[in-house]
């Protein structure tokens, strides 16, 4: 017996339970000339869910009467509708859709003796009656397809050897219908087709413990809303892919949309011309190969062409071109071609043009170019070009560039650039520049000749350093070898640029100076500041044909008298390097003044202990 229980149980707790479909959920109602609209509203409260259609394809103000006693959900749909409409549930909704009209077939002999044999037919607009122009016909196995002409006409030629054949007919904008053919008797084949239905009203049952309380509610549908942009058609509009690629191919590939088979080889000579015609633009294949140029849906291996090789989605993992490698969803693995190479999501892998290489997202990898690497999003990897790389966000590893380099987020690795370095945001590594660095906030290492950024905890090392909330001061003062020194010190606390120079106010001891140094600040407090300052000057002594250094180390006392305002003194080690032999008429031969006890270590180099004092603005 206790077997028998635990069988039992273990029974019930694997049995399956199945949750009733509102389709089938039973009902009663009586109405009497009463709007379909509010009809509709009522059947909904009274079975706890929505509803949701296109009010262009049901008329809401028709008067229906109609007597219902416990009958399904459907049952009722069926009687208010006539059977002219078909019904899907979707979680909580049912949606009204419009019943596909059947397509019309003219059976008459076929000879299907020959290798091809020939459907003709037309397509109609269901609502309007208007034959359809450009409409889409193809039969997906055989890969063969047909456009109507400006009558709405069509003529497609299908392969004998199969014995059945299923006609698809798509066009932008409408749903797609599909005819299955007997190839042995079909001759001619109607289509009607009806435009997208996009639902824009939703009734609502507002209290279920209410059931003549109605809401009815206009919104539109998210469950069934059309997309029409899509990577595959940005492809398309593309400046190159419009130049190469028929406008008859690019009609099929708007009206197919998302249907895509995939096949092991295909070969062409230019788009349109190939072993898949004008359907190679929905077909994914393994190894293509473009003699001149090729238009096709993606690869999944091999692919190499001529001049160019253009896919409308993912593409990898080799592929090389003369011109140009064009892809509309991902790439991985290798790229490479004479001119550009374009894709519209994102990289991992590894491009290489002659000009350009272009990704809409992001790219994970190597770009390389001859001029510009262009990101719209993140880089995490290597871009090496010729004059620019541009990224619009993050850059997580190396920018190289001839001239300029872009992070318009956070840059964290290294850029060198023969010109300019930018990153908008955060720099988290190293910037390298022939003439200007910028970061916003640098956490890094700026070298360059000017260094600028917004706030600094890192180092900037150049001729002159910006920091806009940073480190600005202007000495002046004096010392033992100039009567008059003045200083600019730029950048931050950890360290800042010294911009320097000095003269002599006496007309007989005359001497110019100026020069280049770097500094810290060891200690700050409000009232007291201790730093230390390695510079280097040349003195002009009447002559630009001697070399005259002095190079000092010096220590900074600085007592802050108010704000913006101290006074600073401190001693210095000087190294003074001088292969002037004469002194011209009013310049000073003297340096340092007498006093000072100096020691030398060949015919041009000496040394001395001095001092120097002044004030500090700012």
């Amino acid at each position: 017996m206790k077997k028998i229980w635990i069988v039992g149980l273990l029974l019930l707790a694997v049995q399956p339970s199945f949750a009733q479909s509102h389709l089938s959920k039973r009902i009663s109602l009586d109405v009497s000339r009463q709007k379909l609209s509010n009809v509709l509203e009522l059947i909904s409260n009274k079975g706890n869910f929505y509803f949701s259609y296109n009010s262009s394809i049901i008329k809401r103000d028709s008067i229906v009467t109609l007597q219902a006693t416990n009958k399904a959900v459907k049952q009722v749909l069926d009687a208010l509708f006539k059977e002219t409409y078909e019904y899907r549930e979707s979680g909580n909704y049912i949606i009204i859709k419009r019943k596909p009209v059947e397509a019309t077939i003219i059976t008459k002999p076929v000879t299907t003796a020959e290798k091809y044999y020939g459907i003709k037919g037309y397509v109609l607009d269901g609502i309007s009656g208007i034959r359809l122009a450009d409409a889409s016909v193809y039969e997906k196995s055989q890969l063969i397809g047909a456009l109507t002409n400006s009558n709405g006409d069509f003529l497609i030629r299908l392969k004998s050897k199969y014995n059945q054949a299923s006609l698809t007919v798509s066009k932008l904008f409408y749903e797609d219908t599909t005819v299955n053919i007997n190839p042995a008797a079909v001759s001619e084949v109607k289509v009607t087709m009806y435009p997208i239905e996009k639902n824009d009203v939703v009734i609502s049952p507002e209290d279920y413990f209410l059931p003549d309380s109605l809401t009815e509610i206009k919104q539109a549908d998210t469950t069934n809303t059309l997309v029409i942009e899509s990577d595959s058609a940005n492809i398309d509009k593309r400046f190159l892919t419009r130049w190469f690629v028929s406008s008859s191919q690019k009609i099929q590939s708007l009206n197919v949309g998302d249907w895509f088979a995939e096949k092991p080889f295909q070969f062409s000579l230019f788009p349109g011309l190939g072993t898949h015609g004008k359907l190679s633009g929905q077909v994914v294949n393994h190894f293509s190969l473009n003699l001149l140029g090729g238009y096709t849906g993606g690869l999944k291996g091999f692919e190499v062409g001529g001049l160019f090789n253009i896919n409308r989605r993912d593409a990898g993992y080799f592929q090389a071109a003369g011109l140009f490698n064009h892809t509309g969803g991902r790439q991985a693995g290798f790229q490479a071609s004479g001119i550009s190479n374009t894709v519209l999501q994102y990289t991992n892998g590894f491009q290489a043009a002659g000009i350009g290489n272009y990704n809409r997202l992001w790219m994970h990898g190597f770009q390389a170019a001859g001029i510009v690497n262009f990101t719209g999003l993140d880089v995490q990897g290597f871009q090496a070009a010729g004059v620019v790389n541009f990224t619009a966000k993050n850059v997580k590893g190396l920018q190289a560039a001839g001239v300029y380099n872009h992070a318009g987020d956070t840059m964290a690795g290294m850029q060198v650039a023969g010109v300019s370095n930018f990153a908008r945001r955060a720099l988290k590594g190293v910037q390298v520049a022939g003439v200007i660095n910028y970061a916003y906030h640098n956490k890094g290492l700026q070298i360059g000749l000017i260094n600028v950024a917004d706030t600094s905890d890192g180092f900037s090392i150049g001729l002159i350093n910006m920091v806009r909330r940073g480190y600005h001061k202007w000495y002046i003062g004096t010392d033992e070898t100039m009567h008059l020194t003045t200083s600019i010190k730029t950048g931050n606390k950890k360290l800042y640029s010294i911009l320097l120079g000095g003269m002599n106010l006496d007309e007989n001891k005359k001497l110019f100076a100026f020069g280049y140094g770097i500094g810290t600040e060891w200690v700050g407090t409000r009232h007291f500041a201790l730093s230390t300052d390695v510079t280097s000057q040349y003195l002009y002594l009447g002559s630009w044909n001697y070399l005259n250094l002095l190079n000092r180390f010096s220590l900074n006392l600085h007592l802050r008298i108010s704000k913006g305002f101290a006074i600073y003194g401190g001693p210095s080690f000087n190294a003074y390097y001088s292969d002037q032999t004469f002194t011209p008429p009013g310049y000073t031969n003297n340096i340092p003044e007498n006093g000072y006890k100096e020691f030398s270590w060949d015919n041009n180099w000496r040394g001395w202990g001095g001092w120097h004092a002044g004030i500090a603005i700012f």
